[in-house]
């Protein structure tokens, strides 16, 4: 990191241990500002009729618009802003982007200062740090491709959110996730995808529970970005309606994981470097760099030269091997999925007709669903490409989620 990172890094934190509000030992929780308002504009303590709520704000456009929505509808909110990593921990080589810096904190708070709400800023890094990126990691050296964006939204982020919310009264959380949620005929809260295809999060939203679902309002589900764009504008946001949004890990902000896990794993190269590439039939290749730096369905960056594309069709992390092999070898039509998350019905039909996905960006292909000894076993109705242990599995009926878990294996079944 060259010393203008640093001093940056370093004014950053001083900065943010400046402004930090620590739920459980305040004496103060209810009393809203972490920064004096405006002169002559008091913050907007009322009773409301639609309740209370908290709100997660990353200062981007997303969580910023549902703030002030929630707020123009008369409800009483209360603004939060998570410190989840300090990325000079992790030894990256650029300043802290996205949710995690100063500027995404200063914009969060100053849109609450200026429409009258409270805003708190919680330091969660050490609940965070203990479980996501240590999976993150494990999942990786494991030999599979984990998602943590999925797992922070199920374990950490809704939680903290759902903690803090009991803590200041609050009734409800939100946040600027595209996805609806309502309740089910059966009762039950159910997920469905937002109406602008293009930005739906339901995908990283399966693992939500109902106690978190039955208080969750996610006002963004009936918008397309255009609009929520358009309100920055009409709010008077020009700038935040304009702000790039990010799309990498939050700690890993350089998008380069690899990094990440020699940065954090003492030996790591030294341990995994020189392994074998092979074929199906276990033919030797090439020498690779480790497995933890290769994932399913890859084809660039390999550094191997066979006269045509190949693509990781499996990794073996015992010993330290990776299979290679032509695209339509990336072909599977069944998988078992663990770690089940049901969210539509408490239980599923055996051979329930679903559409599933394996990736954020994945369509979806038509299968049916078997529960399997606390599993789920997924029967494609066409071959599916590219099936990675680790990547999260989501099963939908229409719109809805019905739920779903962790890919454990694929197979091929003629």
């Amino acid at each position: 990191m060259d010393i203008e990172n640093k001093v940056f890094q370093q004014f950053s934190n001083l900065m943010f241990r400046s402004i930090i509000t620590n739920f459980e030992t305040s004496q103060q929780a209810n009393s809203a500002y972490i920064c004096s308002p405006p002169a002559g504009r008091q913050a907007s303590f009322f009773m409301s009729k639609k309740g209370k709520v908290l709100v997660a704000m990353s200062g981007g456009i997303d969580s910023t618009i549902t703030a002030l929505m929630l707020h123009d509808e008369g409800y009483e909110v209360v603004g939060i802003t998570m410190k989840t990593w300090d990325y000079a921990a992790s030894g990256g080589s650029k300043k802290e982007t996205g949710c995690c810096n100063l500027d995404s904190f200063n914009d969060a708070r100053q849109a609450a200062v200026e429409h009258g709400f409270a805003h708190y800023i919680l330091d969660i890094r050490e609940e965070f740090g203990g479980f996501v990126i240590e999976n993150f990691v494990e999942e990786y050296l494991a030999g599979r491709t984990p998602n943590p964006c999925v797992l922070c939204n199920t374990h950490i982020k809704w939680r903290a959110l759902l903690k803090r919310a009991d803590a200041l009264g609050c009734e409800f959380i939100a946040t600027g996730h595209y996805a609806k949620i309502r309740q089910h005929d059966n009762e039950r809260f159910v997920v469905s995808k937002a109406v602008d295809d293009t930005k739906d999060q339901s995908y990283v939203l399966w693992g939500l529970q109902q106690d978190l679902l039955s208080r969750t309002i996610l006002p963004l589900g009936p918008y397309r970005k255009t609009e929520i764009r358009q309100m920055a504008f009409d709010y008077g946001y020009p700038e935040l309606a304009k702000k790039s949004e990010s799309y990498e890990i939050c700690f890993v902000p350089d998008n380069d994981y690899r990094g990440f896990l020699k940065r954090n794993v003492e030996g790591l190269e030294e341990r995994v470097d020189g392994g074998n590439f092979i074929d199906k039939n276990g033919n030797f290749l090439g020498k690779h760099k480790g497995y933890p730096f290769y994932t399913i369905g890859q084809r660039k960056g390999l550094d191997i030269a066979l006269g045509r594309p190949v693509f990781v069709t499996r990794i073996d992390p015992v010993s330290n091997t990776v299979v290679l092999g032509d695209e339509e070898e990336l072909e599977q039509n069944e998988m078992l999925v663990g770690k089940l998350n049901l969210i539509k019905y408490d239980l599923i039909t055996p051979g329930m007709e679903a559409t599933t996905k394996i990736r954020y960006k994945d369509k979806g292909a038509l299968s049916n669903i078997y529960p399997e000894n606390g599993s789920m076993r997924v029967k494609f109705y066409a071959h599916v490409k590219g099936i990675a242990p680790g990547q999260s599995a989501v099963f939908y009926e229409g719109d809805d989620v019905l739920g779903g878990g962790i890919i454990q294996s694929g197979v091929l079944n003629k």
